[in-house]
């Protein structure tokens, strides 16, 4: 397609279908997301897919770095991933509670912060994740 007409459909169905940044439901009742983008019929590409991954994880390093950036830059790769991994699945607020586990993170035990995360409700609510997670955080490099 050429760029001139590319923009020129942007540009219109920006106009005629609006942008929504949050799901819906369109007047035909399926579920919609973005420029009319109908989730129920085409549902997103495996490239999109990874596109919304990559942001999810910055978005996740923006509010860890906001709420605990001396914990957070003073650790490995592997244990930046634990509290990544966490993030994303709980949220940020979610980390947050666990302060226990942070404590001991920020003082280089990584024994009691595994174990603290082990024996938390979160570590009986997410299968395998429980059990990597922690011992990554026991292991780091």
């Amino acid at each position: 397609m050429e760029a001139n007409l590319l923009e020129r459909m942007k540009e219109q169905l920006l106009r005629h279908e609006g942008l929504r940044l949050k799901p819906y439901r369109c007047t035909a009742g399926k579920l919609t997301i973005g420029v009319g983008r109908n989730l129920d019929d085409c549902g997103i590409t495996q490239k999109e897919a990874y596109l919304l991954l990559e942001g999810d994880i910055l978005q996740c390093e923006r509010q860890i770095l906001a709420e605990i950036p001396k914990i957070y830059l003073q650790i490995d790769e592997v244990r930046k991933s634990v509290l990544l991994n966490m993030c994303f699945n709980m949220g940020i607020k979610g980390l947050l509670s666990f302060k226990n586990t942070l404590a001991f993170i920020e003082a280089g035990d990584w024994e009691r912060a595994a174990n603290n995360m082990l024996a938390s409700k979160w570590a009986k609510q997410v299968g395998r994740r429980a059990i990597e997670l922690p011992e990554l955080m026991r292991k780091g490099k």
